[in-house]
């Protein structure tokens, strides 16, 4: 098998990456030219890298039509939704329009020996803000979404299904929850506490740590479980489907916060309130229905939580320290 990964210098894609290579699957990564390989530097020489842009449809045909890949992947975006509030057109450019893009070249590019399937991966905060009775969110709940990333994945979601309807492409979307672990972006809020405690340690930072929202209710769930749950998907799944991903344990952001904090050696750490922590308007409870996927592929998250929080910490740590 061969797959392309588009945002495969990321964080998911790179655990993708990582995963994909236990299987002996071929790996063709989508890179911009000015995309950090730290995330990858350790599998870099194998796998065949090429640079393209979402936004570039030349290229994508190009590499589509060299490398043909049985699979794609499409995982890059625009990810940080409180950025999206300061560039929404940007952020409607990439995901919207760069999906439009990629879908647009594999159409044009299949013939009867080239029909890969393609894995959509579009979010959770498609649903927005959930009532309290429409938990858990099953994958036909309304869609409110809350920021400008979320309308563009809406929006992503749905020009992936119309590919599906109307071309009858081997599309398959994912509305993926919240999901951490190592190599996270620092901004992503358990990335950022394990990131801040970690400077508070090696003494870098004053033993005070800043929060945004600490009432929000989200479900986590480990990278590396949902990069399995992606390979079942491809293998497993029928074309023109959605499914929810997402973990089993559920609590506030501050109940991960303190979960993390007992992981530190400082005990005198503080926590204050930063006003530019919170968003124009927030999602504050997200807790999945995964049913539909684990009846589909008989998947379950494997690992506890606890776990992934001590990863992201020492992965901090090293980073700083060694």
């Amino acid at each position: 098998m061969k797959a392309l990964i588009t945002g495969i210098t990321g964080f998911v894609g790179s655990h993708l990456a990582d995963l994909l290579l236990t299987k002996n699957v071929e790996i063709i990564g989508l890179t911009r030219w000015r995309s950090p390989k730290e995330n990858i530097q350790h599998i870099i020489d194998q796998m065949t890298l090429e640079y393209g842009d979402l936004l570039d449809f030349s290229s994508l045909y190009r590499i589509l039509n060299k490398h043909r890949p049985d699979v794609v992947f499409h995982l890059a975006a625009q990810s940080y939704v409180p950025y999206s509030f300061d560039v929404p057109a940007a952020t409607l450019d990439v995901n919207v329009i760069g999906t439009c893009n990629l879908l647009e070249a594999i159409r044009i590019s299949r013939d009867n020996r080239f029909d890969p399937i393609v894995h959509v991966c579009s979010s959770s905060e498609c649903y927005g803000q959930v009532q309290e009775g429409e938990t858990p969110i099953a994958e036909d709940n309304p869609f409110r979404p809350a920021s400008p990333y979320a309308v563009s994945k809406v929006a992503e979601d749905m020009l992936a299904f119309q590919y599906y309807t109307s071309w009858g492409m081997k599309i398959i979307r994912t509305r993926l929850f919240t999901h951490t672990g190592p190599r996270q972006g620092d901004v992503l809020v358990t990335s950022n506490f394990a990131k801040q405690i970690a400077r508070i340690e090696a003494g870098i930072q004053q033993p005070v740590l800043k929060v945004g929202n600490l009432d929000s209710v989200r479900t986590f769930m480990d990278v590396k479980d949902a990069v399995i749950a992606y390979w079942l998907l491809v293998t497993k799944c029928p074309p023109g489907e959605v499914y929810n991903i997402g973990g089993d344990a559920t609590m506030t952001v501050g109940a991960m916060l303190q979960k993390l904090l007992r992981l530190s050696t400082r005990k005198d750490i503080e926590i204050a309130s930063d006003p530019s922590r919170f968003r124009p308007s927030d999602v504050t409870l997200q807790i999945p229905c995964t049913e539909k996927f684990k009846l589909a592929t008989g998947w379950e998250p494997k690992i506890n939580f606890d776990d992934t929080l001590k990863d992201i910490l020492e992965y901090w740590r090293e980073k700083l320290y060694g």
